[in-house]
């Protein structure tokens, strides 16, 4: 077998010198831009794969669409996959070697080909080994993921990706089911090697027990070792094998890159999808690696796959390109292997969108005005699982993200390791909710506002971690109750934990919280800022991301970002004339791009899966610092001049009408 796959290889790397005439040439993913993912994971119940499988189905993907590049199907989490493999377990009926004639194709026409390709969570293969699986936490054999402390990466992994290298000449892979599906291991290799490595006997299984935290770093770390053997491994033997682990180091997984993965990817929510891009890209897009996002091409619908609409997947890809990320869409193939033809209409029309916008978006670097942090030790502490979080633990964070949105700033997201690196470039830093703030944490967050920057802590958990530099006298614990929550003259509920202070004369307050829905009653300070070192801190006493996440008012919305506008009153642009549009400020080749979306329509609407109207908004006044008269500043992508006025220090410029996406360049 090893001989075979030799010979396959040096075959791959010669073949060029071997034939006269060269294909045209393949994109690498750094420099892609768009794309299309095919997969069906394949079942020992599925017969006659690759039967209506052939040249002329790839061909009219490729034809209609004009991707860089095509992922489709190799194994899936089941463990089965859909081609001839010598070195994994083929499903039991192919009829056609599929992989073989997407290779062909795509090379002939330049197109880069990606196989989707189940990691940790392959079924079959603890089926027949169950040496490899993982053991839970009762001591049972996982039936679904492999052991990252196993032989699972080097006796089925890597050569099978191998083989897709040398055998099939493949570009890379997308590998899925890694770490949002790894779970803690209790098997004898791992807790054994957890006490020799810390000392500790007592190997807890639940939350509530001693060393809880411990032993979950412990195998979040395996992950890691596990992910940087396979991607080290792969890299050595197959050069130009380019890899991805869905979901590594990005929300998912937020810290330093610190495997030489090739690019980050990952597939957002097929429900409620706008606001998951506006929390993925923004996770991304400062990792310092190419990156892309995956849309769904269909939500779920009793049982159905409904294909969405050609707004409403322009829609979401709007998200990623405005924050200069890559974009592809996922389209499920037929147990057979092939592709349902008539949803590439949906694809063509998506990607005339994207391309349209291309140049003014993709690799967009971001102008650093609101930052928002993301505490990945807090997160970890806070986290059911080891990585993902399927248990909303981002939804404050989440909540928070979309309301400074609402408000139209300019928004990133930063992680802990992002703070020393970047969070001084940024006149305002968010910290949303996070309970657990460690004192490196803490600290790195007093120097940023020491040395003159905002801070806006928010929440009374978070908030008490700094009661020792704020000045207040907190009274009791954070109780959760019904709050009312009123600004400007208007006030709304919100069931929250809220934590009552009493200020200092001289403390300026913003927003008061009442106990019902009445000025009459008696009343506490809902936030407040203080001057510290050079700069100012904004402490908000009851949480508003959870809240507003699952339950959006305007009061809280307007009370959040006025008190963004008191620590930041001359943003860099601002936008009016609707909440409903997105901004992200961007520079890209020398010139400052406002990205706009809109957010309209019923997208987070739990009973709307399908859409096809996005009110167009109208009468938008966007207005951009400029010390002197620009060069130029026109609209994209339809490449007319806007009329502008300079006006004290600022253009000011009137847009008619925002369908889904437009940017003002100003040159």
């Amino acid at each position: 077998m090893k001989t075979r796959l030799f010979f396959a290889c040096l075959l791959f790397f010669l073949a060029p010198q071997l034939f006269s005439a060269e294909p045209p040439k393949r994109l690498k993913r750094s420099e892609s831009f768009l794309g299309i993912h095919f997969d069906f994971h394949a079942r020992d119940s599925c017969i006659a794969i690759g039967k209506n499988v052939d040249r002329k189905m790839v061909e009219f993907i490729i034809d209609e669409v004009q991707p860089d590049y095509l992922q489709t199907d190799s194994k899936g989490h089941g463990g089965i996959s859909s081609y001839p493999t010598h070195m994994g377990n083929p499903a039991p009926c192919i009829e056609r070697d599929v992989l073989r004639i997407w290779r062909q194709v795509t090379a002939e026409r330049g197109v880069a080909l990606y196989v989707h390709h189940s990691g940790v969570w392959d079924a079959k293969a603890v089926e027949l080994h169950p040496e490899w699986a993982r053991i839970d936490e009762t001591g049972k054999t996982d039936d679904r993921l492999t052991s990252t402390f196993g032989p699972y990466a080097d006796e089925l992994l890597i050569p099978q990706l191998g083989e897709l290298a040398c055998e099939y000449g493949m570009d890379g892979a997308w590998v899925d089911g890694e770490c949002w599906a790894t779970d803690r291991d209790y098997g004898k290799t791992a807790m054994e090697r957890f006490t020799a490595e810390t000392g500790i006997e007592q190997i807890p299984r639940s939350p509530a027990e001693p060393y809880w935290y411990e032993y979950s770093q412990f195998c979040r770390q395996a992950f890691r070792d596990y992910l940087k053997h396979w991607v080290d491994s792969v890299h050595n033997r197959y050069p130009g094998f380019q890899v991805a682990s869905n979901w590594a180091f990005t929300s998912m997984m937020p810290e330093p890159v610190s495997v030489n993965v090739d690019f980050i990817s990952g597939d957002f929510s097929a429900h409620n999808s706008v606001n998951s891009a506006r929390l993925e890209a923004r996770c991304m897009r400062n990792q310092g690696k190419p990156w892309d996002l995956m849309a769904w091409s269909f939500p779920w619908t009793d049982g159905l796959f409904s294909t969405k609409s050609v707004p409403q997947l322009q829609q979401e890809a709007a998200i990623v390109l405005a924050l200069g990320g890559g974009f592809q869409a996922y389209f499920p193939q037929r147990p057979d292997g092939s592709v349902r033809l008539w949803q590439m209409q949906l694809m063509k029309e998506t990607a005339k969108f994207c391309r349209d916008r291309q140049a003014i978006c993709h690799r967009g670097q971001t102008v650093p005005q609101v930052g928002v942090v993301y505490d990945t030790d807090a997160f970890y502490r806070r986290n059911t699982k080891l990585f993902a979080a399927w248990f909303n633990e981002l939804d404050p964070l989440q909540g928070i993200l979309n309301c400074l949105l609402n408000g139209q700033n300019s928004v990133d997201i930063l992680m802990s390791h992002h703070l020393l690196a970047k969070g001084s470039d940024y006149p305002l830093l968010v910290y949303p909710e996070w309970a657990d703030v460690s004192e490196e944490m803490k600290n790195d967050l007093l120097d940023y506002a020491e040395r003159g920057g905002n801070l806006l802590i928010i929440g009374p958990r978070a908030v008490r971690h700094f009661s020792d530099v704020l000045g207040f006298a907190f009274e009791g614990e954070p109780r959760v109750q019904v709050n009312g929550l009123a600004y400007n003259g208007w006030i709304a509920g919100i069931n929250s934990a809220f934590q009552k202070v009493e200020l200092p004369d001289s403390v300026h307050s913003i927003g008061r919280v009442y106990t019902e829905n009445s000025f009459a009653g008696p009343s506490d300070p809902a936030a407040a800022i203080v001057p510290f070192g050079r700069g100012r801190i904004a402490a908000v006493f009851l949480d508003l991301g959870e809240r507003y996440y699952h339950g959006r008012t305007t009061v809280t919305r307007d009370f959040l970002n006025g008190i963004v506008r008191e620590l930041f009153p001359d943003p860099l642009v601002t936008v009016t004339g609707s909440h409903d549009v997105d901004v992200s400020v961007n520079r890209l080749d020398g010139k400052l791009i406002v990205n706009l979306v809109n957010t309209g329509g019923p997208h987070d609407d739990d009973e709307v899966f399908v859409y096809d109207e996005i009110p167009p908004l109208r009468a938008l006044q966007v207005s951009v610092k400029a010390a002197k008269k620009p060069a130029r500043v026109w609209q994209a992508p339809k490449g007319t001049d806007c009329q502008y006025r300079l006006l004290d220090g600022r253009l000011e410029i009137e847009l008619p009408r925002l369908d889904i996406h437009t940017a003002v360049v100003v040159e």
